[in-house]
């Protein structure tokens, strides 16, 4: 079959762009699909696919008593998360990339890219997704077309992005838009025309993730799960558009965004970056144990941030939905969540239950007596592996999460106040401090380190540096990306959010955890909203300007002053063998390494110095 601009059946009521035609008849004439689709967003069209996929057996039906609306996918066991290893950065310069990015010449991943992708949707229809990151009408969202071989894809991309025929109308109205292709790599003809039978997880052993930030283009191909083929999460919302927020002066972080209100009627906006799978959706969704504060949720995994009219720096969640790690969540543990995923969900690779729900682990106390893994298998407690994949997701639209904040979707978006690092550290950091200057802040945040978790490929528990949670998401060298912060600081002035560190996950002799986290985790954050209030002390220290005594509220806990102590101790010694690691760490960077970077090394060493003097 030829494909021509003529021929791509663009829809009718749109004057669609030449250049978007010629750029689907290419694609299309290239992967050789039997039929094309423009993916309007409504709700016929996601109901069509979804039956489409039940009857494929990649959708289950869930009991729609229990809850309606909703669906269980069982991917393939080899495609169960991001596939960093197989992510690329096709910049023209390979120093552009950085020592942290894996980099391919853009020239030969193109021929690389032709070769995989020829013929690679025949037998199948190919799907052209119109999309917006972030709400219609605001100075900060941005639009993208996802060109996808599947379903999977085109309705999980209505639910995380603002997907279908409005978002092809700003198109039409002249709008820069972002290209972005993915093919699960499983055509049902080949080149002969011979015809095999379909998989209920198609997808490739060969794998490629790959983003081109001079052209803003991004090709995915062999991968039909998560942040490999729902091309506007990961690929656009960070690594494409960390490279056009440098360019134009903003940040695209991987961040959640908070509304919180305290007692006096004022609100804060507060923006916090922490690896995934580290208590990010639950301090997304936090419900504050001090009375009178109220927590609304904005955005529990990407900000994007403009400096506004005033001088301030503005944030809006460029997605619509929650793609979030199912294990763990519970009504202990994030019952607001959990109360999001009533209806209307997608679950990936969770366990069914007999009745028709989903489980995994985490969510009650006691499993049930039998299950359907992840796999399909039969499953009891006394099977000797997860019934849940580590990694199992929910995609549920955001505005079903009883916490979303009214201003949600303000395509203004809101002030920043407050900016916040975490990580998993069982020593050494403290459960919450203030970073002395914006400087000593992106100091801070080029440091971060946390164990490594299930939702990236390497051995769980191990340390990893994690620069700003952005290690696997930045678009371009991440030195470069840490001047691009200090610059950022130069154009906002006093006007800045201030920012601070936190870690709920500091350890005893015992290995346990000290801090009772979850809806207490309010209470540093509380502190550090009264400091930019100026109602509350600090004390400096050498991780910086930690909460004087008395100043954290307790009120009600079990802690003892003993445990409080061990919170913020900072050990000498540790903190000097980290900055010996952390030196060692920017060497890795050359002299694209900020100067500044190192000037804050020299002042925390000073520090250092400074408490052992005293001890």
């Amino acid at each position: 079959m030829t494909y021509t601009p003529q021929t791509v059946n663009a829809p009718s009521g749109f004057a669609v762009p030449e250049d978007v035609l010629a750029w689907v008849a290419e694609v299309a004439e290239l992967a050789q699909p039997d039929a094309i689709h423009w993916c309007d967003g409504s709700i016929d069209e996601r109901e069509r696919l979804y039956a489409q996929m039940v009857e494929a057996g990649t959708f289950t039906k869930l009991n729609q008593d229990l809850r309606p609306g909703s669906y269980l996918a069982r991917s393939a066991p080899s495609d169960v998360a991001r596939v960093e290893s197989r992510t690329y950065i096709c910049s023209v310069k390979e120093e552009d990339a950085g020592p942290t990015n894996n980099w391919a010449d853009p020239t030969e991943m193109r021929a690389t890219l032709k070769k995989v992708f020829a013929g690679s949707m025949r037998g199948r229809t190919m799907y052209i997704i119109p999309f917006s990151m972030g709400p219609f009408g605001g100075n900060i969202s941005r639009l993208g077309i996802e060109i996808s071989d599947s379903p999977y894809v085109v309705v999980s991309m209505r639910i995380m992005t603002r997907m279908g025929n409005q978002a092809l109308q700003a198109i039409c109205d002249g709008k820069d838009w972002v290209p972005a292709v993915h093919s699960v790599g499983y055509p049902l003809v080949d080149a002969d025309g011979n015809k095999r039978d379909d998989l209920v997880w198609p997808c490739n052993d060969e794998k490629y993730i790959t983003h081109f930030p001079e052209t803003r283009e991004i090709w995915s191909f062999g991968s039909g799960y998560g942040g490999n083929a729902l091309l506007g999460k990961k690929c656009y919302a960070l690594r494409i558009a960390s490279v056009i927020a440098r360019d134009e002066g903003w940040l695209a972080e991987h961040m959640l965004v908070l509304r919180i209100t305290g007692p006096d009627g004022r609100s804060f906006c507060l923006t916090a970056a922490f690896p995934s799978a580290c208590g990010k959706t639950n301090l997304a969704m936090l419900r504050p144990t001090i009375p009178g504060w109220k927590v609304e949720t904005v955005g529990d995994d990407i900000a994007w941030m403009r400096p506004g009219p005033d001088g301030r720096l503005y944030a809006i969640n460029p997605e619509a939905g929650f793609f979030g790690v199912a294990p763990g969540t519970s009504e202990k543990t994030n019952p607001t969540c959990l109360h999001a995923l009533d209806h209307d969900t997608i679950f990936t690779n969770v366990a069914l239950t007999d009745d028709g729900d989903v489980w995994w682990e985490g969510l009650t106390d006691e499993p049930p007596a039998h299950l359907i893994d992840w796999t399909g298998q039969d499953w009891t407690p006394d099977a000797d592996r997860p019934a849940a994949h580590p990694n199992s997701r929910f995609t549920v639209p955001a505005a079903q999460a009883e916490s979303i904040a009214p201003n949600w979707e303000d395509p203004a978006g809101l002030p920043v106040d407050v900016i916040l690092f975490g990580g998993r550290r069982a020593t050494n950091v403290p459960l919450i401090s203030e970073s002395y200057s914006w400087e000593h802040g992106v100091f801070v945040g080029a440091t971060v380190s946390s164990e490594q978790t299930a939702a990236a490929e390497g051995s769980v528990g191990s340390l990893r540096r994690d620069p700003f949670a952005m290690l696997p998401f930045c678009g371009y060298n991440m030195a470069d990306y840490w001047s691009h912060w200090l610059e950022m600081g130069q154009t906002l002035g006093d006007k800045a959010p201030r920012i601070f560190q936190v870690n709920w996950f500091r350890k005893d002799a015992d290995g346990k955890f000290i801090w009772p986290g979850f809806g207490d985790n309010s209470r540093p954050i509380v502190w550090a909203l009264q400091r930019i209030a100026g109602t509350a002390k600090a004390v400096d220290a050498i991780s910086g300007r930690i909460p004087a005594p008395g100043e954290l509220d307790v009120d009600g806990l079990d802690i003892s002053d003993e445990a409080l102590t061990e919170l913020f101790s900072l050990p000498p010694d540790a903190w000097a063998a980290e900055a010996d690691l952390t030196e060692e760490y920017f060497a890795q960077f050359g002299d694209k390494t900020p100067a500044e970077l190192y000037d804050q090394l020299k002042q925390l060493r000073q520090r250092i110095a400074d408490a052992k003097a005293k001890a």
